[in-house]
């Protein structure tokens, strides 16, 4: 059984459809116990950065997300679901972010002919042996939507970026049972699909 935490975050469905779609089983759930006798838990997420964390305040959802990180649950955060997992971001000063992670979320500088939000298809470069992307070459396209991208504090835990104008995204990291995305799997097509099934077969 798969859970994906519901906390208003927006794009639940097209993941929970995604992971069925692979023949799992999936829960979509904001009950404690519920989350912690799944199998795997997915953190999807649009929205903002501070409004996340309140919503995750609000339904007692923190303390779950740090059990499941120290049960060694294999974790999955998507787009703002990565944000989330590090300490802080500059969409929403002063405000604490789940610190799972080290690092911090910038908003993408201003370029000329760049457009803010990146949205669209990118490239991934992947380094460091992921395992998000077993069996995957090289520079394969992937969905990306966001303003803000994530600069981690230990590069070894990244294991893709992608290049939006001048500046270098960490788009994806893994360190232990914790797996994050800055993009969308469940939106990025037969690749997309691959990543997810080799997350849901760690």
């Amino acid at each position: 059984m798969i859970a994906i935490i519901d906390y208003d975050a927006g794009n639940l469905k097209s993941v929970q459809k995604a992971v069925e779609f692979l023949g799992e089983k999936t829960v979509v759930s904001r009950t404690s116990d519920e989350i912690l006798a799944a199998d795997k838990v997915i953190l999807p997420g649009v929205g903002s950065f501070g409004d996340a964390m309140q919503k995750l305040k609000n339904y007692h959802l923190v303390d779950t997300i740090y059990k499941v990180v120290e049960k060694k649950l294999p974790f999955l955060g998507i787009c703002l679901g990565l944000q989330l997992l590090f300490d802080r971001s500059d969409e929403s000063e002063g405000v604490e972010g789940l610190g799972i992670l080290k690092g911090e979320i910038l908003r993408i500088p201003e370029e000329p002919e760049l457009k803010i939000p990146h949205i669209g298809w990118n490239s991934l470069e992947l380094m460091n042996s992921g395992r998000l992307f077993a069996q995957l070459p090289q520079n394969e396209y992937v969905y990306f939507v966001h303003s803000y991208y994530l600069k981690a504090a230990d590069t070894s835990i990244v294991k893709a970026v992608t290049q939006y104008g001048n500046t270098t995204i960490h788009a994806s990291v893994e360190k232990d049972n914790v797996f994050a995305c800055q993009f969308h799997p469940e939106k990025s097509g037969d690749v997309g699909l691959k990543i997810l099934k080799n997350f849901l077969n760690i």
